[in-house]
């Protein structure tokens, strides 16, 4: 039994990496079940075994997607710089997984409007997104690291922006745009910036 639930569950993580790439590479509307089924060589229906709908499996999808990402982010617990340089470590990582960095902003595009399955999930992402990071920019006030007096919500907002921007430049143009390097010196000014005047860099 026990294998069996093993092999089950290897079948389901090989069908989520292949509709991460089908979704990448031409949205949620473009995508086609028929062409994930035979990435993994299984039939549709095979496929409709463990995922009942394509709306259900690019929601599975998209938690792949963020579980992959969650040991890289260094957002818990909530501290300061190290949370800035936890993000740093994510958009290093990211410019090594392109698919991932697509899959991103295809959906993320696509989820603008209501309708879409994957808004909700959108929203909700970044809801959490900007409230880790706030706490985690507070922290680093009440530490001494930064000052009192920061905007950690405005800051926040900032930080995810610039990253988002950044990957889209990277995506269309990665020979021109340093996706990482421009992120870490993004981040080190505002580390400067926000530092108390009393303490040296």
């Amino acid at each position: 039994m026990k294998r069996s639930y093993a092999s089950g569950e290897a079948r389901k993580e090989r069908i989520m990496a292949a509709a991460l790439l089908e979704f990448a590479e031409h949205g949620y509307r473009g995508a086609s079940l028929a062409r994930i089924a035979q990435r993994v060589e299984l039939s549709q229906a095979g496929l409709l075994h463990h995922f009942k709908s394509k709306e259900r499996l690019l929601v599975a999808v998209l938690d792949y997607r963020d579980a992959l990402d969650a040991h890289k982010l260094g957002l818990e617990p909530a501290d300061g710089i190290n949370t800035l340089r936890g993000l740093v470590r994510l958009v290093e990582h990211n410019s090594r997984v392109p698919g991932l960095v697509q899959l991103f902003s295809v959906i993320s595009g696509e989820a603008v409007t209501p309708d879409h399955p994957g808004h909700e999930w959108a929203r909700q992402r970044y809801r959490r997104l900007r409230a880790q990071v706030a706490a985690a920019l507070r922290k680093g006030a009440e530490r001494g690291e930064f000052r009192a007096d920061l905007d950690a919500e405005a800051h926040a907002d900032r930080l995810i922006a610039m990253m988002d921007g950044l990957q889209t430049q990277w995506l269309i143009d990665p020979d021109q745009v340093d996706m990482a390097a421009v992120f870490s010196g993004y981040v080190d000014d505002l580390i400067a910036l926000l530092r108390p005047a009393t303490t040296s860099p």
